[in-house]
């Protein structure tokens, strides 16, 4: 009997290709790509994982290839001295312009590279960050390193909102293309790698918008959640203070569609139930903003370093209102006076005073690769348009718009930085292109949508590892952002360590002029050079290194040196040097 067994299993196929009884015969090879297809299918559940993980790798690869080359930009010494203080002092008396959560977070990196710290210090909040870095004994590179490292984790886990908050509302495949625009994002990559407060800030509001979206099942759940949220956002920067309005409506709507009420009384109590979980949502963020100063100073000392500027009118009324500690209501008092000063601005090669309301859409049409602005504006049509996504259009766009239209109102036309929501907004925006159906059957929106992400994530990679310069084809590339904007859309400071390389490399021994935008210490680095606005122009011969920004900006001697000078190198698209 085994024997007969075993004789059956062994045999082999009979000639002619018939297969034995009850076996399948076997049918022509599958070509590649459908053996690839069946493969895919066949480990469906574990190829959205590994996409969203190299997805991140690659963010975290650029950001900290970033952080470790670049030099402190010209913010990042404030945020990293005053977190100092905050470790050592526990004293709120450091940039009470800005609230401390950011700064927190900074510290937690600060604290692990353990610096030297002079706690008889008493300069201002600028000298702070420069006396840490190169006057006490401190390794620049490796404490700036640090310090961006927590700011970078969490650029990553907001991806990972992302990711989720369009994945509720496209499925898995718009989630990776939400994920694919934020992680090829070059604004998000430079300024996720830099220990600054515009990255967090904006990630805790796409958190709020995202658990709100969520409350629409189960209120009591996630509304407490969103509450936190919107409090880290407006822990972290004063400018997401126009968000809480939206917020809070946002939060009642959620109730009601989870209730979904019939008739006059039960939408009247809807109506209050929402009142009373919009004002939950609004304890919980104050709850939070107090919690975050405890943390700093459980005490509560306040007294400022500067004159705290009187604030009249409906501002200076709001402001005295809000159940914020004192520091923070100084600190939104110091942000007014700061917005009343002649600040200069750039756009375009032509330099002004004031703001132009229409800087920041025109900095993000160069800042942003093509197909990713196309997936942007396809996104937000599709949200509003498409009926099943309709309801989804008040939790993904409205935030992002009332933000926009408050950083319009800005003195301050810097960059791109002070709209990084929109970045992270409009990627989950995009994933509803997957979405369109034409009938029954889903329209040919899938290949565009990945065709037009490929194209973006390729012009995003091509500018690696200069991402802060970065501008789209349609304006030249990196190399001529310098020529369209300035300040921290290309030139903030950051490739100084970059410029002393190249000058020990390729023009050893060379007379060296420099005009650096900045808050590195030449010095340190090894540049002995010497400012050529303070000398007579016909002694100035040799190398004239000028930060872009400044020469965007140049009047006066530095205008006549430039007209008298021909470039010969850049060094990171934010520096050019020129031959006198």
């Amino acid at each position: 009997m085994m024997a007969r067994e075993q004789q059956t299993v062994l045999a082999p196929e009979p000639a002619g290709g018939t297969a034995p009884p009850g076996r399948t015969p076997p049918g022509p090879p599958l070509p590649a790509p459908a053996r690839a297809y069946h493969v895919l299918r066949r480990h469906r559940r574990l190829l959205v994982p590994l996409l969203v993980l190299l997805l991140l790798a690659q963010m975290a690869v650029a950001m900290v290839t970033a952080a470790a080359e670049e030099t402190p930009t010209i913010d990042e010494p404030v945020y990293v001295g005053t977190a100092a203080v905050y470790l050592r002092e526990h004293s709120l008396a450091y940039n009470p312009e800005h609230p401390p959560l950011g700064k927190l977070l900074i510290a937690a990196g600060v604290a692990a590279a353990h610096p030297r710290f002079d706690p008889s210090f008493t300069g201002d909040q600028g000298r702070l960050g420069r006396h840490l870095l190169y006057e006490s004994g401190n390794d620049p590179w490796r404490l700036m390193l640090w310090a961006r490292l927590p700011v970078i984790v969490l650029t990553l886990l907001f991806g990972l909102v992302a990711f989720a908050f369009a994945r509720d509302l496209a499925g898995p495949a718009g989630g990776l293309v939400a994920l694919a625009l934020y992680a090829f994002s070059p604004d998000l990559i430079a300024h996720g790698s830099l220990a600054t407060l515009d990255v967090p800030a904006a990630g805790f509001a796409l958190t709020a918008a995202w658990l709100l979206w969520r409350a629409r099942r189960r209120p009591a759940r996630w509304l407490p959640a969103a509450g936190a949220a919107l409090g880290a956002a407006v822990a972290t920067k004063m400018s997401t203070l126009p968000a809480i309005p939206v917020v809070l409506a946002l939060a009642g709507a959620a109730v009601w569609s989870a209730r979904r009420p019939a008739g006059r009384a039960a939408r009247r109590r809807t109506l209050a139930v929402g009142a009373g979980w919009a004002a939950v949502v609004a304890a919980v963020a104050v709850a939070v903003v107090w919690a975050v100063y405890l943390v700093v100073d459980p005490r509560l000392r306040w007294t400022s370093r500067e004159p705290v500027p009187a604030v009249s009118g409906l501002r200076g009324t709001l402001t005295g209102l809000l159940p914020l500690p004192a520091a923070y209501r100084d600190g939104m008092r110091i942000q007014f006076g700061l917005e009343g000063l002649p600040w200069q601005g750039y756009l375009f090669g032509h330099v002004y005073t004031g703001a132009r309301w229409y800087y920041l859409p025109a900095a993000l049409a160069v800042k942003t690769p093509l197909g990713m602005l196309a997936l942007w504006a396809a996104g937000a049509a599709v949200l509003l348009v498409v009926r099943r996504l309709r309801p989804a259009a008040p939790y993904v766009l409205a935030p992002p718009a009332v933000l926009l239209a408050s950083a319009m109102q800005s003195s301050r036309d810097f960059g791109t930085r002070y709209a990084l929501f929109l970045p992270m907004f409009l990627a989950v925006a995009a994933a509803g292109v997957l979405t369109v159906r034409r009938g029954r059957r889903p329209a040919r929106v899938p290949a565009a949508a990945c065709a037009l992400a490929a194209c973006a994530a390729l012009s995003s990679l091509r500018t690696f590892p200069y991402y802060l310069p970065y501008a789209n084809e349609a304006f030249g590339g990196p190399a001529r952002t310098h020529l369209l904007l300035h300040d921290s859309n290309v030139d903030w400071g950051q490739d100084l360590g970059r410029l002393a390389d190249r000058l020990r490399t390729r023009y050893p021994g060379e007379r060296v002029w420099l005009v650096y935008k900045g808050s590195g210490v030449p010095s340190y680095y090894g540049i002995r050079a010497a400012d050529p606005r303070a000398a007579d122009p016909g002694r100035v011969h040799g190398l004239l290194v000028v930060s872009d920004s400044a020469a965007a900006k140049a009047k006066g001697r530095l205008a006549e040196l430039l007209r008298g000078s021909r470039p010969v190198d850049e060094v990171g698209h934010s520096i050019t040097l020129y031959r006198r």
